[in-house]
This record gives C-alpha cells, structure tokens and sequence, in this order.
C-alpha cells in the first residue's frame, strides 16, 4: 500500500526545471534557456610558439549556425611573426562566439562554442541562421513583452508623393554619368587612420633594434651577370622539364655564399651574450633567410641546410618558402632561426639601396636590378648586363676587409659560375 502511494505522490509532482524553478523549461523566457548539454565543446586559442603567447582574432571563417567538419578552419589569429588557423577538434554545429574580431586573444582561452554531431539532414527543418555577434540580445521578460506568435501590423501603403518636374538642361552642361571624375574629389583633403598589424609592430620594432645594436655598415661592388645569364639560359627548359623547377638566380647567389663563408666563417656568425654580447658562435651548417614582400609585411622564411643543397634544390626550396609567404601559410617553424639573409629588391626594380640586417645574424646581402651598363672587358668597351651588390654587415664583429673579400669571392663565383664546381 506504501509503495503505491509513492508512485501516485511521484506521478502527480512537478517536473522540475535546469533552473530549480517550478516552471517548465519550455515556459521559461529565452534568455533562461540557454543550457549547456553535454554534447557541448569549448574550442580554445591553441599554443603557436614558446615566444608567443597572445595575438589578435582577424576574421571568424564561419557563422554562427554553420556546420563544420573536424579540422577545418573556424578563424584567423594574427600574431607578431605568422597568421594562425583555429581549427574544429570535432564535427559540430557553431553555437556561440566568445569573443570578437580585433579582440585580443592569449593561449589557452576559450573563443568558441560548438554542438557535436553530424551534419543536419537536408530534409530536416533549417534554422535560421545566429547573427554574428557574440551575445545576441534577447527580448527582456516581461510586461511589455509580446508572445512571438503575436502577428505584426501590416504596413500601411505609403501616400503618393508629388514627383518634382524635372530640371531642364543648361547648354553646353554636361550630365554626369559617373564616367568622368568629379572635380570635387580631387582636392580631397581628408586622412584616414589604421591601426598598425601585428606583423607589422613587430617588424618596425626589430628594424629599430638591429639599428640601435649592431655598428651596420654597408660595402657595394657590380657583378658582370653575362655568364650566369646564359647559364640559365642553356639549362633552365632541361631542369623544368626534368625537375619542374625553375631555375633563377637566387640558388645561384645562394651557393657562391655558402662556398664564400668557407673561407670567411664570420659571415655566417654571430654575437650572443648579455649587454650586447661577449660570445662568438661560429656554426658549421648554413640557414639562409630569404625575403620574402607579402601583404602585411617583409617575412623571412629560412632554407635550412644550405650547405649540404645543389642549385636544383635550393631554388625549389626558395620556391616552395615564396609560395607559403604569399598564400599566409608559414609556420613558426618555417620563420625560426636563420645565419644569413639574402634581400633581392631588384624584382621590384631597386638599382641600388643598404639593406638592414636581421639580428641576431652578422651580414644580410643585398640584389638589386640588371641594367645594361657599358663595361670595359679585355681593354674594350662593351654593354654588359651589370648588378650592384650590396653587403650590410656588423662591424663588431666583421672588419671591413673581411666583408669586402667576401663580397669579391661572391662576385667571382658569379662572373665564372664554373668556379663552384670546383
């Protein structure tokens, strides 16, 4: 008899809301119903290098309410050195932003929420879609409040308004299409106001450093480029065709360095130590960083091994570095470290210029453009396609014969490419 009186007192008790409260769940205002189930995931900022720890949240790749599969991308984190991808850990529905872009974000925090699961059946019944905000206002419980299944007004017809007459013509008074540009625009004297990147402080920030420590100075010298011109010229269709590289000039300039720091191994030094340095590290291995323009600023991406690559295979990993620079896909991996720095501003039609160097490194070398210039060549004037080259150096610890040797051996390599066969 116990036991049936229980089942009755069970039966007639109230269902019990998330909320404690008496009320269904489905009574509650909206603002009450956000629950979070257990099929919930929190994606978090994810760790991108010892040396960084914050960045900035660009863009949000999706929208509120999309479905995203593992591993694809949700938003674009700007740091100082790299742009990095927050993916999906699991499928599953986008429910909610937790923070917004050009908000900055620190490793470990939470920026997202999603529901897991599948992708929703095509034939099932499609929500709209969130707006994309991070918290999305809710009408406020109440009085005042009117229940959703309340109908608007219908709008009423707007009154006809009166049409003024059309402005006759003067003569000689052209009409303006849009075609011609205005004339009041061209004296336009406003300014506008944007806010630096993050790439971009950290490249003015290291640009000011390597002046305010390193005692920079720059040596010049021109390289006759005919023979290595035709070099490339005999061989470049072979090596497409066999290799499908290109074959350029940097894996040329490349090569005659590592083959230059043999015989002067304080180019490819450096100064480390507190107070600016007390210690010389000499290194046995070459990593050459390549500079590479992109839209938010010079990177560059480091060809390791240098030393141990012929021709063919520094120029594919140049090219490959080029690629991943232009289309934003470099890791923090791909930009650490690097012993000498390679600047090529001639493709950008620099005759001459002093490149900076990229601390904690020693020198930077410096291409500029081929420009047909007359040259005297066994006691005869002739037009030769002739490049200035340019070698910025740290004059703690390089002298300036050294640096100037160097330069003279590059050149050399270059006038007689055979000389790096031997």
């Amino acid at each position: 008899m116990l036991y049936r009186s229980l089942r009755i007192v069970a039966r007639a008790a109230p269902k019990f809301s998330a909320c404690g409260s008496h009320t269904p769940l489905r009574h509650l205002p909206l603002q009450f119903q956000h629950v979070r189930t257990y099929a919930d995931k929190i994606v978090k900022v994810p760790t991108m290098a010892e040396s960084i720890s914050e960045g900035t949240l660009k863009q949000w790749s999706k929208q509120i309410g999309d479905f995203v599969e593992q591993d694809e991308e949700i938003a674009t984190i700007e740091t100082d050195k790299i742009d990095v991808a927050v993916n999906a850990p699991e499928a599953g529905t986008i429910k909610e932003f937790l923070v917004s872009e050009e908000d900055t974000v620190t490793v470990g925090q939470d920026i997202v929420r999603m529901e897991l699961g599948g992708a929703p059946s095509e034939g099932g019944e499609k929500k709209p879609k969130e707006s994309k905000h991070v918290a999305a206002k809710e009408p406020a419980a109440g009085k005042d409040a009117k229940p959703e299944s309340t109908p608007e007004p219908a709008a009423k017809p707007e009154a006809s308004k009166p049409t003024a007459p059309p402005t006759p013509e003067k003569k000689g008074e052209k009409k303006d299409d849009g075609s011609a540009p205005n004339l009041a625009t061209l004296g336009n004297r406003e300014e506008r106001r944007v806010k630096m990147n993050r790439m971009r402080l950290r490249i003015a920030e290291r640009l000011k450093q390597s002046q305010n420590t390193a005692a920079s100075l720059t040596t010049f010298n021109e390289v006759d480029m005919s023979a290595l011109m035709e070099f490339r010229k005999l061989y470049k269709d072979e090596v497409l065709k066999k290799t499908g590289v290109k074959l350029g000039f940097m894996s040329a300039f490349s090569r005659a360095c590592v083959l230059a720091m043999r015989d002067l191994p304080g180019v490819n030094a450096s100064i480390e130590g507190p107070n600016g340095g007390d210690t010389i590290v000499y290194r046995d291995y070459v990593d050459i960083s390549v500079a590479v323009a992109t839209e938010k600023g010079l990177v560059t991406p480091v060809v390791r091994n240098v030393e141990t690559l012929d021709m063919i295979g520094i120029e594919k990993a140049i090219a490959d570095m080029g690629k991943k620079a232009r289309d934003g896909k470099l890791t923090i991996e791909d930009m650490a470290g690097g012993t000498f720095t390679i600047s090529n501003g001639g493709v950008f039609g620099s005759l001459m210029g002093t490149p900076i160097i990229n601390l904690p490194q020693t020198a930077v070398l410096g291409l500029h453009a081929i420009k047909d210039r007359p040259a005297v060549v066994n006691g005869k004037v002739e037009v030769r396609p002739m490049m200035y080259l340019a070698l910025t150096y740290d004059h703690r610890l390089l002298d300036g014969r050294e640096a100037v040797q160097f330069l003279v051996k590059v050149k050399e390599y270059i006038e007689d490419p055979r000389k790096m066969l031997l």
